[in-house]
């Protein structure tokens, strides 16, 4: 492959044509075209329905398109939809399929996944002035390169990508969502991410809740303007909390729930807020699996911290419960996010009844003894490397550089190069007391050591690709690198500090352009051939 810039290449032209900063030193957004309106102009929380009165509702689940002897085949569009979200009130969303907090897939181990993403967005932002490009990342996937979602890897509108998953890993929780390089933040904010599951065999025989007792929730914050539309103000390129919390895209929904146990996969969809979940009752969450699936043995708390991104599989005990009391999940904060009045309260359950069914009523003692991460350990890495997550001059930066870097480079730097198979220790560093930073790594899963030389909260003991890095704090995680060869990121997944400009770039294996991230699969013009015409696999 050439070093030539492909038409959808984001160079550093195009990023100055866009409305984009470029210089030396800094590569991130300019000044809105038009201007995030003031948080003063929010919604009157008088406006807000009253907490526990909306329906809880669980995201729809995705139809292939098509299904071959060897691949399922799937057709998303992304589109701007006017959605309910407070009563009587139709806010402008953009998202998977017209569907605020989904579509959901489904998917089998070992059976790949072609997805065709159509980007049928307005052309720019409507009160941002924004073009309105996306890329896909699935988040938690060892995907090729050219499939993982890179930043500078977009789909302008109008075009479409076909997107590669061969769901290779254990069962676990994933979620796909825009990553379209320095418009993330708005992306997402405006609606645009669903939740992906894999499963497997092992996870299908273990008697623990399944099918209608296996529940996704979506947790997110966001503040609306006085129209009802989604207010975009990021504190001078810091962050954004919303007033109003959102599960499944409706605000404090309340769910009639059995007395049983349920399985709660909770994502952390905020662009900035983390969340410390607690139970009103002050009962146990028992916590089974973690971003890379079903953890070794069970786990349990009573509150716990959940950083952006990550996912963290959960259950609740709704027997100890009698029929008609009212369980509310809480959120007790965490350091340096902004809390309001509303958003201490996340959804209610109301047990309504005696269980239907108790299949897959049980914790077992042992998940999953196997989990590839969890056979890491410190003696087996060849080396160790340094990730400082520092604000410098205004940039959030990765050891003082940025993506911008990347650019420059024509995506040829990196910050890392490991072996295909090598194991290394990542220390990644924040040494403000004024922010944290929840750390993603792209491709691989890794297993926390320790965090300032203690070990890992009990939640935190499986396999991770997103970490809370506190205030001042070191983490220290071990990996092995691979599946697959070729260039992939590491970011903060505060959107915000994302998109200015704190994402690095790793490289597995020697340079080569095999698997360009950019290059070798770009997105093309719609309407294309017909998805799987040519019974397209992995």
């Amino acid at each position: 492959m050439s070093a030539q810039m492909s038409d959808n290449a984001l160079s550093r032209r195009d990023l100055v044509k866009y409305g984009v900063l470029a210089s030396a030193a800094l590569t991130v957004p300019l000044e809105r075209v038009v201007r995030a309106k003031n948080a003063s102009d929010r919604i009157a929380v008088s406006k807000f329905p009253k907490p526990f009165t909306v329906p809880f509702a669980v995201p729809p689940v995705a139809v292939p398109t098509k299904r071959s002897s060897t691949t399922d085949y799937y057709t998303v569009r992304m589109r701007s939809a006017a959605t309910e979200i407070l009563p009587g009130l139709r806010t402008e969303t953009w998202s998977y399929d017209g569907t605020f907090g989904g579509p959901t897939i489904q998917a089998t181990r070992g059976r790949p996944i072609v997805v065709r993403q159509l980007n049928d967005l307005p052309a720019t932002h409507p009160r941002l002035g924004y073009e309105a490009w996306t890329s896909v990342h699935l988040h938690g996937l060892a995907s090729l390169p050219e499939y993982d979602g890179y930043a500078s890897d977009v789909i302008r509108p109008g075009e479409y990508k076909d997107y590669h998953y061969p769901n290779a890993q254990d069962a676990r929780t994933l979620w796909y969502h825009d990553h379209g390089v320095h418009h993330t933040a708005e992306n997402a904010y405006m609606g645009l991410g669903a939740m992906y599951t894999l499963h497997d065999e092992l996870e299908r025989s273990l008697p623990i809740p399944q099918g209608r007792y296996d529940v996704p929730l979506i947790i997110r914050d966001a503040m609306f303007d006085r129209d009802g539309q989604l207010l975009y103000d990021d504190s001078g390129h810091s962050d954004l909390f919303g007033d109003v919390i959102l599960v499944n895209g409706r605000p404090w929904p309340v769910m009639r729930v059995e007395r049983r146990k349920y399985r709660f996969r909770i994502l952390n969809a905020a662009l900035s807020r983390g969340f410390y979940f607690t139970l009103s009752t002050g009962d146990p969450f028992v916590f089974i699996g973690t971003d890379a699936g079903l953890m070794p043995q069970p786990r349990s708390a009573t509150g716990y911290r959940h950083g952006i991104a990550e996912r963290y599989e959960v259950i609740i005990d709704f027997s100890r419960y009698r029929i008609g009391e009212r369980v509310v999940l809480k959120n007790r904060g965490v350091k340096n996010v902004v809390d309001y009045d509303t958003t201490g309260d996340v959804m209610a359950f109301d047990v309504v009844s005696d269980p239907t069914d108790l299949s897959g009523n049980a914790i077992p003692d042992q998940l999953n003894p196997n989990a590839p991460a969890m056979d890491l350990t410190e003696a087996m890495a060849q080396r160790t490397r340094t990730f400082e997550f520092t604000r410098t001059k205004g940039q959030w930066t990765v050891n003082g550089k940025t993506w911008a870097d990347v650019l420059e480079s024509n995506y040829e730097y990196v910050w890392a190069d490991p072996g295909l198979g090598d194991v290394e220790i990542w220390k990644f560093v924040n040494k403000s007391g004024g922010w944290w930073h929840p750390v993603h790594t792209h491709l691989i899963d890794f297993r926390i050591l320790d965090r300032d030389g203690r070990p890992p909260s009990p939640w935190e003991i499986g396999g991770k690709d997103t970490a809370y890095v506190g205030e001042n704090e070191t983490l220290r995680v071990v990996a092995r690198f691979g599946p697959h060869p070729g260039r992939y990121m590491l970011h903060c997944h505060n959107l915000v500090h994302e998109d200015h400009d704190m994402m690095a770039q790793f490289r597995v294996g020697p340079p080569s352009d095999e698997h360009h991230p950019v290059f070798a699969d770009p997105a093309k013009p719609q309407p294309g051939p017909e998805l799987g015409g040519d019974d397209d696999t992995l």
